[in-house]
C-alpha cells in the first residue's frame, strides 16, 4: 500500500482488480477545501487512458511489476518466445499481449517485458527501430519534389508510408509507437 502523495510516473496501481500505470500526476492544494491528487492513468491491459482524482494521503494499492530486458527468439505459432539474458529462462508471451509491437519485432532483438505475478502484461520496444524495406514501388522521376509518400513493406511484413525517393533494400528508422517513417539509415 502507498499513499496518494507517493505517486510517481510509471508506477503501477491496482484499482478495482485492474492494473493502471500512472502517466502523469499533479498535487493540487486549492485555496478552499482539502488537497487532492489529479492523475492520468493508462490501463496496462487495454491501453485505455482515464483521469482519476484521489484525496491527499489516501491509501492506494500498488502492484509489483517486474520489468525485464529480454531477447526475442522466435514465434512458435501460439506465442512469441523471449529469453531472459541474465539467466537464459525462456518465456512464451501470447500474441494478444505482444499486440502491435509484433509489427516491429525481429529475431534476436531486445525488448522490455513487464511481468506481474509470473504473467506477461506488455512488451515494450525502444522508441525507434531500424528495419529494411523489402518492397516498394519505384518512385517516378519528377515525383521527388512533391513531398508525397507511397506504401512500403518492412522486413517484418508491416506496411508503412515512406517518401517517394525510398527504394527496395533501404534501411529506415521507424517510430515503434506510431509506425511513422523517421528517416533513412546509412550504414
Amino acid at each position: 500500500m502507498a499513499s496518494s502523495n507517493d505517486l510517481k510516473n510509471g508506477m503501477v496501481l491496482k484499482i478495482e482488480g485492474q492494473l493502471w500505470a500512472v502517466i502523469e500526476f499533479q498535487h493540487v492544494k486549492p485555496g478552499k477545501g482539502p488537497a487532492f491528487v489529479r492523475t492520468k492513468l493508462r490501463s496496462v491491459i487495454s491501453g485505455k487512458v482515464v483521469d482519476k482524482t484521489f484525496n491527499a494521503g489516501a491509501k492506494i494499492e500498488t502492484a509489483n511489476v517486474d520489468r525485464r530486458d529480454m531477447q526475442y527468439l522466435y514465434n512458435d505459432g501460439s506465442g512469441y518466445v523471449f529469453m531472459d539474458a541474465s539467466d537464459f529462462d525462456q518465456l512464451s508471451v501470447p500474441a494478444e499481449v505482444v499486440g502491435d509491437v509484433a509489427n516491429f519485432l525481429l529475431e534476436n532483438q531486445n525488448a522490455t517485458v513487464a511481468l506481474h505475478e509470473g504473467s506477461a502484461l506488455y512488451v515494450e520496444l525502444p522508441p525507434s527501430v531500424v528495419l529494411e524495406i523489402t518492397y516498394t514501388e519505384p518512385g517516378l522521376q519528377g515525383d521527388r519534389s512533391t513531398g508525397g509518400s507511397k506504401p512500403a513493406t518492412l522486413e517484418t511484413g508491416y506496411q508503412i508510408q515512406v517518401p517517394l525517393f525510398i527504394e527496395n533494400n533501404t534501411r529506415v528508422k521507424v517510430d515503434t509507437r506510431t509506425g511513422d517513417y523517421l528517416g533513412r539509415v546509412n550504414d
